[in-house]
């Protein structure tokens, strides 16, 4: 996965290319460690570029959700289509997040 930050205000947007699974566990944990530490209340996840996502890969969006749950914020997941879609989807994650 490759993944570019951009920061406006009390809002984290995540752009999120290639794949999603269990080997970026600790590129993803950096960016929860981004969110938390600068006191987001809101992060986007981009996911229009996201080709793949497997089993690991929502259960890191899961993890991000309780992260920031656990301070009042929220997490938004925006542009998924294809293969990542049918995963969200099968998951019932429209039920977990706020989907754009």
């Amino acid at each position: 996965m490759i993944y570019t930050l951009k920061s406006a205000g009390p809002k984290i947007e995540v752009d999120m290319k290639g794949r999603l699974t269990f080997a970026d566990y600790s590129s993803f944990r950096e960016i929860t460690q981004i969110v938390t530490d600068n006191n987001s209340k809101c992060c986007l996840f981009d996911l229009t570029e996201l080709e793949f996502i497997d089993s690991a890969g929502l259960g890191m969006l899961l993890i991000a959700r309780d992260k920031l749950q656990s301070v009042n914020g929220n997490v938004i997941l925006k542009g998924a289509q294809g293969q990542v879609k049918k995963m969200l989807d099968l998951g019932r994650f429209d039920s977990l997040f706020n989907i754009e």
